[in-house]
């Protein structure tokens, strides 16, 4: 399954990029990984690690801006379809046998 965050922060005041900075910083400690500007991708194993995510994220919001989630499976994720550019390289297909297990 495929945990995908799309927000929309303002970034006006100095105390309001830092709370962007934190919900990056975030996302990335967290092992999302950068799709486009402001829309991040973590890949999940089963509903179990996604409700633990989606918990975690839930908990690290930023006050004020728009955040929203989709969790998709995998297969749904690989139908995504690029009209313009290529796909990165973190992007490459990862199939289910390559999941980590802890």
């Amino acid at each position: 399954m495929r945990i995908i965050v799309f927000f929309d922060l303002p970034v006006v005041k100095k105390k309001e990029r830092k709370m962007y900075a934190q919900f990056r910083r975030f996302l990335l400690n967290d092992g999302y990984d950068m799709v486009q500007y402001s829309v991040y991708s973590r890949l999940c194993n089963g509903n179990d690690m996604t409700s633990k995510h989606l918990k975690r994220l839930n908990n690290s919001l930023p006050e004020k801006g728009s955040v929203r989630c989709l969790t998709i499976t995998e297969k749904q994720y690989e139908e995504m379809k690029f009209l313009v550019g290529k796909p990165s390289v973190k992007e490459r297909k990862v199939n289910t046998n390559q999941l980590s297990l802890f």
